[in-house]
């Protein structure tokens, strides 16, 4: 039994000043958490009991699929990482630090190169295969803005799992054994999610899918049709593009244009002053960029944006990518700010990089290559050639689906979940072979498998909670049942704590608000605050005999004789 006149708990009645979403404003409220230092938190009692219930769901689905769990230190040797090269490939986003002897370490970001090696030393033969581990463990990455509570941290625990197989077809099994494993683990959480198609990120792979929680202030975009259940993260989203069907035009003509550096200016002038007719889309942004420090531009219809989190992800290959600075104007002079144009690209120095919508044979407004001229007649494969295609305009809500050609919508989630197929790059990496049935060394395949365990907590309460406060699933709450003893007689408290023992009896978790010195009002809105989601009031009614039970989440209220209120409780 939790007592709430003993218990590490304050609850607050204002917001905290850095909050910016429902689950770090009522967390930190309700007393579940408490903020440490830029995405660093401590857990507080009920937070804690909350956290642990779900990592015990997550530890219970992964046993019964068959995984085993096993743990690593979070401090972790610099040598397996450069092996792999993510001890430069990961950047500032690493946190690096030396022991007194000068040797590097690391604080785990994520751990298959661990991983691999534990298999590597245990196992060599492909009668070992397959085998699928896991481990819960707290996680370290230097974000740069922490941000959204626990949601986005620099320290949170993750749920990381890996499959090790012979073969490509043993990789699929494996796969869809885990992607089953995570379906019933968010379903007992009571999440609502999507699963879409996503990108590998740092870790390399090839198929991928995410498990993204609908929530209006999550940080990851997903697009999803309606119409034929196509779900896809925004950077791993594909355009749908229909050849080109214009009429072939001239020559290029160089039109003057001054004091057009917008989309916007462009358009009107050339409307009002060459009886144009043209809308943003049909002319031709050129986004200039420093890919590793090397100048490149990125081709988009001048309606849309270019998606730099999209094109990152679509441009593994590249460390560093920003835009163009003043610097790098002076840099490259030739390059006209605001009025470059991929025609004379080669020449400039620069990379063609296109959204597939800048297609073959298409016809464009765009830069002329000299202050305050553009030009029209530009056509793409004629006048410039594409080095790349790659996927970087922004995804807007009504683009055409890839899989049935309906409009898609766009939502906001919250990522809880991430699985995809390694491959072999961290196996050959690090020498990871078994002998086949032949006796010949074959490299084995991994998959990866991540669940956000402190995020789910955060993800739950941001998808449950309401006006009044935090409201949670009940495998997960703290406790089963919130007691509230009220008024200044001995009676409601000596009742009250009788029905918290006797629920105890019956295997119920009970947290009994015994405090004298707090008003009636302040009882409630704490109990509506913390979200636990039956709620007992001992006091008014106890002069018939009866007891209050409130429904949380509903907020229905049934008045049930004292003889049976632990028998409605466990029921």
């Amino acid at each position: 039994m939790l007592r709430m006149s003993t218990l590490l708990l304050r609850t607050l009645r204002d917001d905290p000043a850095d909050a910016e979403v429902a689950s770090h404003r009522l967390l930190v409220r309700a007393g579940f958490v408490r903020r440490i230092s830029a995405g660093v938190y401590s857990w507080l009692p009920l937070g804690y009991r909350t956290f642990r219930k779900i990592e015990q769901v997550v530890r219970e689905e992964m046993d019964s699929a068959g995984f085993q769990e096993v743990h690593f230190p979070a401090l972790l040797p610099k040598e397996p990482y450069e092996s792999t090269n993510r001890w430069t490939e990961y950047g500032p986003d690493l946190f690096r630090l030396k022991d007194r002897k000068g040797n590097d370490y690391l604080l785990g970001p994520t751990h298959e190169e661990m991983f691999t090696l534990m298999v590597k030393g245990e196992f060599s033969s492909y009668k070992d295969l397959p085998l699928s581990i896991y481990q819960i463990q707290t996680k370290y990455r230097d974000e740069p803005r922490p941000r959204s509570g626990i949601i986005r941290g620099r320290e949170f625990v993750m749920k990381d799992s890996y499959s090790f197989d012979l073969d490509d077809a043993g990789l699929e099994a494996s796969y869809n054994k885990h992607r089953q494993a995570y379906i019933k683990t968010f379903d007992r959480l009571g999440l609502k999610y999507n699963i879409v198609s996503a990108m590998s990120g740092a870790m390399g792979g090839s198929k991928s899918e995410e498990f993204l929680a609908p929530c209006p202030t999550g940080e990851d975009t997903y697009v999803l049709c309606k119409a034929c259940g196509y779900a896809a993260n925004v950077e791993a989203m594909i355009c749908k593009v229909t050849p080109y069907q214009g009429e072939k035009v001239g020559a290029i003509e160089l039109l003057d244009t001054p004091n057009t550096p917008t989309i916007d200016s462009l358009v009107e002038i050339l409307n009002k002053k060459y009886s144009a007719s043209i809308t943003a889309a049909n002319t031709l942004k050129n986004v200039l960029l420093m890919a590793d420090e090397k100048p490149i531009a990125v081709l988009v219809p001048g309606d849309r944006e270019v998606d730099l989190k999209r094109l990152g992800a679509n441009l593994p290959e590249v460390k560093d990518l920003r835009l163009f600075e003043d610097a790098d104007f002076a840099k490259y002079p030739k390059l006209v700010k605001g009025y470059v144009g991929p025609q004379d690209a080669k020449a400039l120095g620069v990379s063609v990089y296109a959204d597939p919508r800048v297609s073959q044979d298409s016809v464009w407004v765009t830069g002329g290559n000299k202050k305050d001229v553009h030009a029209r007649n530009v056509t793409c494969g004629r006048d410039f050639k594409v080095e790349h295609y790659v996927e970087a305009a922004e995804v807007k809500a009504g683009d055409n689906c890839p899989s049935c050609d309906k409009p898609v919508i766009i939502d906001r989630a919250i990522e809880i979940g991430h699985i995809f197929q390694l491959g072999k790059k961290y196996a050959e990496a690090l020498g990871l072979t078994v002998l086949d049935k032949e006796g010949k060394p074959r490299v084995v395949t991994m998959g990866s498998y991540g669940i956000g365990v402190s995020r789910a907590v955060a993800a739950i309460a941001e998808q449950t909670y309401d006006e009044l406060g935090l409201c949670w699933p009940a495998e997960i709450a703290p406790v089963d049942v919130h007691i509230v003893a009220t008024g200044k007689e001995d009676q409601p408290f000596e009742v009250a704590e009788q029905i918290a023992l006797d629920l105890e009896a019956k295997g119920l978790e009970v947290l009994l608000d015994d405090r004298r010195e707090a008003s009636a009002g302040v009882k409630f809105k704490d109990a509506e605050l913390i979200g636990v989601p039956k709620i007992i009031i001992v006091g008014k009614s106890l002069a018939d005999g009866k007891v209050e039970i409130r429904d949380r989440k509903s907020s229905d209220k049934v008045e049930v004789a004292l003889a049976d209120v632990v028998k409605t409780l466990v029921k």
